[in-house]
């Protein structure tokens, strides 16, 4: 796996974890908490992890509940490489792509590299205000930054607010706490944190290269 060595022009990299399927004997807890440890060892450095979240399927009725995360890591390379990393973890996890927003073993999806705008804010805004009748179809043929249904959804910005409550957005100017707060109220009920796999409680995490917490 491409590793990125930190250093002081490195980026601040947040990333959105999701599975809601076995693979194999291992639960998708297990599976995203590797996934983790996974990243970690890629870079050599430390991820910080937001506490566990279960959270129902999307779109509505597409599978089983959803146990979703969030991390964080300086990265001091470009985003492409940092997203070639991820599909990496992502394969050695057993991940096949089929059809868009399926029931999946592990989803690592890149959401902000710093402020990065990629690969432009007429195209990000473009992303962003795509209807869900063809965002379920059509996808990108290059990187989009951030990522552009950030806003409209709570179970990336709930744990991205345990590990980056003042990350703001390049275009908008809205922390991700001012973004959350506006989602509404019922939404973000529907989500509610549970351990980690070997923890007492729920809670955020640390994990070095070496798999330790």
């Amino acid at each position: 796996m491409q590793a990125s060595t930190p250093s002081d022009t490195a980026s601040q990299a947040l990333i959105a974890l999701g599975a809601n399927l076995p693979s194999g004997a291992r639960e998708p807890a297990e599976t995203l908490l590797e996934s983790i440890s996974l990243i970690s060892k890629g870079l050599g450095d430390r991820v910080a992890a937001s506490r566990l979240y279960r959270t129902p399927a999307f779109p509505p009725g597409a599978g089983p509940d959803y146990l979703n995360a969030a991390a964080g890591f300086r990265w001091s390379g470009g985003p492409e490489a940092l997203l070639t990393l991820l599909n990496q973890v992502e394969r050695a996890l057993g991940r096949t792509r089929g059809a868009r927003w399926e029931a999946r073993i592990i989803d690592l999806d890149l959401i902000a590299h710093g402020p990065d705008v990629r690969p432009d804010a007429r195209t990000q805004r473009h992303w962003a205000g795509l209807p869900l009748s063809l965002a379920s179809v059509e996808t990108p043929d290059t990187l989009i930054l951030p990522h552009p249904r950030l806003t409209e959804r709570s179970f990336v910005l709930v744990p991205l607010a345990d590990i980056a409550p003042d990350w703001c957005h390049p275009l908008t100017g809205l922390s991700v706490s001012e973004m959350l707060m506006a989602r509404p109220e019922a939404e973000r009920a529907e989500i509610t944190p549970v351990a980690w796999p070997g923890a007492a409680a729920p809670s955020p995490l640390s994990i070095s290269p070496s798999g330790d917490t």
